[in-house]
């Protein structure tokens, strides 16, 4: 009788001990399938305000009730033949006519002022977006490039992408601790406005 009961008391108090784990890895998982996806930066295109090997928090839930907004670094589903999801900043929206000239880029006509690239970048063609060709954005699609405009796969290479294929807006880097930090939101002027 007092081998059971002892037995009993030993599996409550491990009960009682998993109980808070169990309910640790529950709010996680609604987090991280609900809320928030972690992300790994995988290779040069965004440098050099992302560098490779990095971990960023994504934002899943704020595109669910609004639009991507210019400057917005966003994870999305690569488009064929990539496999993976790839991380780039949104440059034009819905509507929009974007063109490269001059290795830079034009909004509406307007010459984009993108205060977080170096200071001797330039915005090339690629085979999507020609030199001095303008593109007008479809609703509901999004041109987004990397920040290192020489090595980056992005819409000027494959066009647009809908806002269906993103994941998220990329909000807060966490590895190395070194940069760990909330990720920037710039404002935008276009030069004639």
């Amino acid at each position: 009788m007092k081998v059971v009961s002892r037995m009993r008391k030993g599996n409550i108090a491990i009960l009682d001990a998993l109980e808070p784990v169990v309910l640790a890895f529950a709010v996680f998982m609604m987090i991280y399938l609900f809320l928030f996806r972690p992300h790994k930066v995988d290779g040069s295109s965004m440098y050099p305000n992302f560098l490779n090997m990095e971990y960023i928090l994504t934002d899943e839930v704020s595109y669910r009730r609004g639009d991507p907004q210019r400057g917005d670094v966003v994870v999305f589903h690569s488009p064929p033949p990539f496999n993976g999801d790839f991380i780039k900043r949104i440059i034009g929206v819905p509507g929009e006519v974007i063109m490269v000239k001059g290795g830079d880029v034009y909004i509406n006509g307007d010459r984009l002022d993108e205060v977080y690239l170096p200071d001797n970048h330039l915005t090339s063609e690629k085979s999507f977006l020609r030199e001095g060709v303008p593109y007008r954005i479809p609703n509901g699609y999004y041109m987004v490039f990397g920040d290192n405009r020489g090595f980056s796969s992005d819409s000027r290479e494959w066009g647009p992408i809908s806002k269906k294929a993103m994941v998220g807006r990329a909000f807060f880097r966490y590895w190395p601790p070194s940069r760990l930090g909330n990720v920037p939101k710039y404002a935008y002027s276009l030069a004639g406005e």
